[in-house]
């Protein structure tokens, strides 16, 4: 036998799901149907904050094929949605946030207050104007730039202060403030569950989500069943980018639905319903203030936030944590406070609090590197640090230097003047800004199933999600390079409670977590070959398992590659029809908690300015990451890719708009909310240092999805200002910031 037949096979780097994906083989939340499936939708409040003194479902309830009218009055009890801790049964835990049909207050414009349900999406829709609600409105306030103005509307503040303070002569000072706005993720998918009672104490849900084993223990614990009667079913996810990190209200309310009317119930969220019920970036205030002495080197980082939240729930992210370690700096003061307003929830959005600190503090240290005449490269370079400040850690592997060395020739950075509006090509004034990126990478738990049948094929299973990511690639290149055997004889499994715990997707720990399960479980199932092989194999008589390795679907001597057997004619020599194992991965080890984890990117942007009009191109991008061992190129290349595109979205054109006269979000649709076309996106080189950081995991791999976004807005306000010379704090950066009147498009 050839035992040289390692295939680049093993390698290939397509998508195992694209052709399921570009063909509509693959199936969405709201693409599967149940037989008597019936329809739900919501019906949302006029107003933003107040009583329903009365609502009139009588003649949507006369409407041909309306099945029910779900409201506060006539809601089922669900054990959730009491508040009284000693009142509830021990298995069943508080549902978090808004209580959905649950009582006659109104918390937030469009706040669903009532669920129709009909035989068909037309039927259910139609009778939604015959819905009529009488409300006492009350007072509320939706204007985030004029209630932070107010102390008294602020929450506590969570403050950190490291260092005596500064004693040193001060050369130069940033200080600034800066001001980002809502923005919401924007899915292809809609989000939308499926929810059908098998039994009394029996659920299954079809849900977009994040996370199936998350969902499925929210759903439990809020109805009071067993977790292990709860199936939770997210075989694809259209995108969420943190959307779907949690239960919506649509969640409960299938369930709710589905109880009462005894058949399952399909409930879709609508495009503008996706803008007020899933979540989003909430909206922020920053001032930071940085001072250096003459050669660069930082004295002291301030850095104080204040975002909102809603009134019935708080939420608070990681704006200022990134001051606290990024940089090497003695003195660092932060303050984080929250605003609650009366509007919806915010939620994690890719690059949660880091895209939002980031923007400050590059920014920040952009204006410094001008005042100091010095590059800001290599100012950056200057604060560079291989200890973690915050929690005197080493950092696992930091190589940002790399990627200064290669973004900045890439993208042609000696062309950049140091002197701000001074550079034009073909009328436009040019500029080149440059920023960092940086977010934690972790491990945590997983376990995986891992089956290698007698004709040759190995099946491996994880509840996890996959977003859009390639988390199905990944851990079949995982696996491939693992057993060292084509990708085509592996299929891996995820979107199903059912299966073995997995994390929820977010927080670019995946890779991380459950490719360590899956290169563990190849591994184990290795060592169970070679021990098999000894005992069933004449040609391996008194070898020993260290003698022995897998590769190219057989197993054979190290010292004699002549001696070997195939994996088939093994399973079936042992007449075993197949190596079935459980195999769990736990967190990090003692060894890898030594270090402070984290994965880093940089990003480069070249663009130009309209002299006449302040119309903004993105003319050019290089973005590099500092990520571990690349599992999957051209994937990783995609995620980097959809940073940029956030990243334009962030900087130039992304925000919620809503008219505080009356709590209403009045650019709700994609008509109307600016995310970036494609022919915004220019030219864009995406790099990786690809060395595996083994401090971390056994694979070497980090999270990329968040560094992709995580400082690229800074980088595009870093060239705006290097092309004209004004600095704009307020995103999204437009020509009336600039001091042009509007732009034509």
């Amino acid at each position: 036998m050839n035992t040289n037949k390692l295939n680049t096979i093993f390698w290939e780097d397509e998508r195992v799901d694209g052709a399921d994906k570009v063909t509509g083989k693959a199936r969405y939340t709201a693409e599967h149907s149940l037989p008597n499936l019936a329809y739900a939708v919501f019906v949302t409040s006029t107003i933003a904050k107040g009583t329903i003194k009365n609502l009139d479902v009588s003649k949507a309830l006369e409407m041909p094929g309306v099945l029910d009218v779900i409201y506060y009055a006539n809601c089922p009890v669900v054990p959730g949605y009491n508040s009284n801790a000693a009142e509830r049964p021990k298995n069943v835990s508080e549902w978090r946030g808004h209580k959905v049909l649950y009582d006659n207050k109104v918390r937030f414009f469009g706040q669903p207050i009532a669920l129709i349900v009909a035989d068909s999406l037309e039927n259910a829709n139609a009778a939604i104007r015959f819905v009529k609600a009488d409300y006492e409105i009350e007072k509320f306030e939706t204007n985030f730039d004029k209630a932070r103005l107010d102390a008294a509307n602020l929450k506590a503040p969570i403050n950190y202060k490291r260092g005596t303070g500064n004693t040193k002569t001060v050369a130069a000072t940033a200080d600034g403030e800066y001001t980002i706005p809502i923005e919401v993720h924007s899915p292809m998918e809609l989000q939308a569950t499926i929810a059908y009672w098998e039994a009394e104490d029996k659920l299954l849900l079809y849900d977009k989500t994040q996370g199936p084993k998350s969902t499925q223990g929210t759903v439990a614990r809020t109805f009071g069943l067993p977790e292990k009667n709860v199936r939770v079913i997210a075989e694809n996810v259209g995108g969420a980018f943190g959307s779907s990190l949690r239960s919506w209200s649509n969640v409960p309310a299938a369930c709710i639905a589905a109880k009462k009317l005894n058949r399952p119930v399909k409930l879709v969220l609508t495009r503008p319903q996706m803008f007020s019920l899933i979540g989003y970036r909430p909206q922020s205030w920053q001032k930071v203030n940085i001072a250096v002495d003459a050669e660069g080197n930082f004295l002291s980082i301030n850095h104080e936030a204040i975002s909102n939240t809603s009134r019935y729930e708080d939420f608070r992210e990681g704006i200022v944590d990134v001051s606290k370690f990024l940089y090497a700096c003695e003195n660092v003061t932060t303050k984080y406070s929250l605003l609650p307003l009366d509007l919806s929830t915010p939620i994690w959005m890719r690059g949660p609090g880091e895209a939002t600190g980031c923007f400050a503090l590059e920014s920040a240290i952009d204006d410094l590197s001008y005042q100091l005449k010095m590059d800001p490269i290599a100012l950056r370079i200057k604060n560079f640090t291989t200890i973690n400040p915050e929690n005197k850690l080493p950092f696992s592997d930091i190589n940002l230097k790399a990627c200064y060395e290669y973004g900045a020739e890439k993208i042609g950075w000696k062309n950049r003047s140091a002197v701000p509006g001074k550079l034009k090509e073909n009328g436009w004034l040019i500029g080149y800004g440059m920023a960092v990126g940086v977010f934690g990478a972790g491990k945590g738990a997983a376990s995986v199933r891992i089956v290698l049948s007698n004709d040759g094929k190995l099946l491996i299973e994880c509840a996890v999600s996959d977003m859009g990511p390639g988390t199905t690639t990944s851990m079949t290149k995982i696996a491939a390079e693992a057993m060292q055997m084509p990708i085509a004889k592996i299929k891996f499994k995820l979107g199903d409670s059912d299966l073995p715990p997995g994390p929820s997707q977010g927080g670019s720990g995946t890779t991380s977590t459950v490719g360590s399960a899956v290169d563990l479980a190849c591994k184990t199932v290795q060592q169970k070959l070679k021990e098999m092989a000894i005992q069933f194999a004449p040609v391996f008589a008194g070898a020993t398992a260290d003698a022995l390795e897998v590769k190219n679907e057989m197993v054979l001597l190290k010292a004699d590659a002549t001696k070997n057997m195939d994996i088939v004619g093994l399973l079936k020599s042992a007449n075993q029809e197949k190596i079935d194992l459980i195999i769990n991965s736990t967190g990090k080890t003692p060894e890898q908690l030594k270090f402070t984890s984290n994965s880093f990117s940089s990003h480069y942007v070249k663009v130009a300015v309209n002299a006449q009009n302040g119309k903004i191109k993105v003319l050019e991008v290089v973005t590099t990451g500092d990520a571990g061992k690349i599992i999957s190129p051209k994937t990783a290349r995609s995620q980097m890719i959809g940073g940029v595109v956030g990243g334009i979205g962030m900087a130039l054109s992304e925000k919620l708009d809503i008219d505080h006269a009356t709590g209403q979000i009045i650019n709700a649709s994609f008509g109307d909310y600016h995310v970036p076309l494609h022919s915004q996106i220019p030219k864009t080189d995406a790099w990786f240092v690809n060395k595996p950081d083994l401090n971390v995991n056994d694979i070497g791999a980090k999270g990329i999805g968040e560094i992709a976004l995580i400082g690229f807005a800074a980088a595009v306000s870093n060239a705006v200002y290097n092309a004209t010379g004004k600095r704009v704090r307020d995103l999204p950066i437009t020509p009336e910031k600039l001091g042009f009147k509007t732009a034509k498009v």
